[in-house]
């Protein structure tokens, strides 16, 4: 029940939510939840994304997913803190993981609310294209709006002059394309999330393509100029 609190606490209040952050209050309690709730929406949502080809599919994305996530927060977290001591700002390195780990919850929160609209979807269409691209799409949406709340929180916990507000927007901008980047890469080393019902379980695909050019080729198939496996 308070994992769930704290949740609810960063989606109606997360001013006074970053206030805290910012004062260094109940970091570990915080982290804490937001990690164990994270870790069970996505493996959630994962299950589900799965579902649409076989149960080992389904217990393979509900794993790969919240790795996906949490793996990403592991690389890319340091880039932001040295970006955000570069440009002024006195934020700790606990604090800077939390507010990312604040954006990841945020995301996974709304993934699982997108839930009921996949399994729709799912029960209702066997274009595997275009399921794929409905995921994608819902992603987007889901990182863009977590993206929003970690931008917040920076604006809030750095105590920086005007100029200094300036460029650590800005870095955090530069960090929001790096985070994007291997966030996509990770996605394209830890396929299959969805499993093609033309093909066998596989717990990993081999490495070759990128995420860019499969997303291209999914939207050329589904408008008729070719097919992608």
């Amino acid at each position: 029940m308070k994992d769930l609190a704290v949740i609810e606490t960063i989606l109606r209040n997360r001013h006074h939510f970053f206030i805290e952050i910012r004062d260094a209050v109940g970091l570990s309690e915080k982290m804490r939840a937001m990690l164990i709730s994270s870790i069970i929406f996505l493996a959630l949502y994962g299950a589900v994304l799965g579902s649409t080809h076989s149960l080992w599919q389904a217990l393979s994305s509900a794993v790969k997913l919240p790795v996906l996530f949490l793996a990403t927060l592991i690389v890319c977290s340091p880039t932001l803190y040295f970006f955000n001591v570069l440009f002024g700002s006195n934020q700790s390195l606990t604090q800077n993981f939390a507010l990312i780990l604040t954006a990841i919850t945020v995301t996974a929160v709304l993934l699982l609310s997108f839930a009921p609209i996949v399994l729709f979807f799912l029960l209702t269409t066997s274009n595997y294209q275009f399921f794929k691209l409905l995921n994608v799409a819902i992603f987007a949406i889901c990182g863009v709006i977590g993206v929003l709340f970690l931008s917040q929180g920076m604006r809030i916990v750095s105590a920086t002059g005007k100029e200094g507000a300036r460029a650590r927007r800005n870095a955090v901008r530069l960090w929001i394309v790096v985070y994007a980047f291997v966030a996509s890469q990770m996605t394209w080393t830890l396929r299959p999330f969805i499993g093609a019902p033309s093909m066998a379980f596989e717990l990993f695909r081999q490495l070759g393509g990128n995420f860019y050019t499969n997303i291209f080729a999914s939207i050329g198939e589904i408008l008729g100029f070719f097919v992608v496996r």
